[in-house]
């Protein structure tokens, strides 16, 4: 989901890149995640590891990963290989079917964090629910444009409303939970709270809702979420490296550190589709191409240094070299 956004959105920036790998990389990613979701399926299948999956309140959020990665896949595809939109829909419509699958999961598990909040660890986990709801609109308005608005509009404010009901949850966690350190839990994935409005500014400005200050004024409210949260994530790094130096602090590799690209990209994909749309064209227009220009190249250093953990977790690429020199 992370290398498709950049594919989808931020890869315009580097002009060279979109012209000579664009179209290699989107085929790897379609291959990659051919193989990722066969695995997928297969373990869904597996009753032991799906019943006790269903069962986590919290981290049966995670399937909205595999929504919106696919969602993502399909606009990724049809932007590179607009000849394959047929088969591109056809995989639309089947994701379709696992978001609403996936509502239910949904409203069910919100209910059990509402009821109990206190009783499980949660965090930004649970806004995966926007985030796949809002990937399944971006979906919806690039292959089914005859879709009516109404339903449109109806699922961006459920989008909408998850975000509140996870807001709400990690806020109460952290509110109440007596002993909890910023080092050791306070988790990568909570990144999604200015991520999963970043996805939901793109599908109001995909859909064409709102005015142009409506927009402006939600911008700037993800731009200062995003502000906020990382200004946390920098106080966690600093007392994860002093608690446990360099590499076990901060370049281990783990999964949810991806949820960090993901953001990263998704506030770039909303920033530039609202610049460039003549509708949503206010007084920020001149700071929005400034602030592209720049926010494309963290989103691209980000990404490798995210593909450079994973290779050395593969392979122990730095350990290797670190075990040479000591001999």
């Amino acid at each position: 989901m992370a290398i498709g956004i950049f594919l989808f959105a931020a890869i315009d920036a580097f002009p060279f890149l979109q012209r000579r790998v664009g179209g290699i990389l989107a085929v790897g990613l379609a291959l990659i995640s051919l193989n990722i979701y066969q695995g997928l399926t297969r373990q869904f299948f597996d009753r032991d590891f799906l019943i006790p999956f269903l069962k986590n309140p919290v981290n049966s959020f995670t399937m909205g990963t595999w929504i919106a990665g696919m969602s993502v896949i399909c606009n990724v595809l049809e932007k590179y290989y607009p000849a394959v939109t047929l088969i591109v829909q056809i995989i639309a419509v089947v994701n379709t079917v696992l978001w609403l699958l996936f509502l239910v999961s949904c409203g069910y598990n919100f209910r059990q964090l509402l009821a109990r909040p206190t009783n499980h660890a949660i965090h930004g986990v649970v806004l995966l629910s926007t985030v796949a709801t809002q990937s399944v609109v971006i979906m919806w308005i690039n292959f089914f444009p005859f879709f009516p608005n109404v339903l449109i509009n109806v699922v961006i404010v459920l989008g909408l409303t998850f975000y509140l009901c996870g807001v709400i949850l990690i806020a109460v966690r952290y509110g109440k939970e007596a002993e909890w350190t910023l080092a050791d839990h306070w988790t990568n994935t909570n990144c999604i709270i200015h991520g999963a409005l970043s996805i939901s500014g793109l599908a109001l400005v995909s859909a064409n809702v709102g005015s142009s200050l409506f927009l402006m004024v939600f911008w700037l409210i993800v731009f200062g979420l995003l502000l906020s949260i990382e200004v946390v994530e920098v106080m966690r790094a600093v007392k994860r490296v002093r608690q446990l130096g360099w590499k076990k602090g901060l370049f281990t590799y783990n999964i949810s550190q991806w949820s960090r690209n993901f953001t990263f990209g998704m506030f770039y994909a909303f920033s530039m589709t609202m610049h460039s749309n003549p509708h949503y064209q206010n007084v920020l227009y001149n700071f929005h191409a400034e602030f592209l220009s720049i926010w494309a190249w963290v989103v691209l250093i980000v990404l490798m240094a995210e593909i450079v953990l994973w290779v050395d977790s593969k392979w122990s690429l730095f350990d290797g070299k670190m075990r040479e020199k000591a001999i």
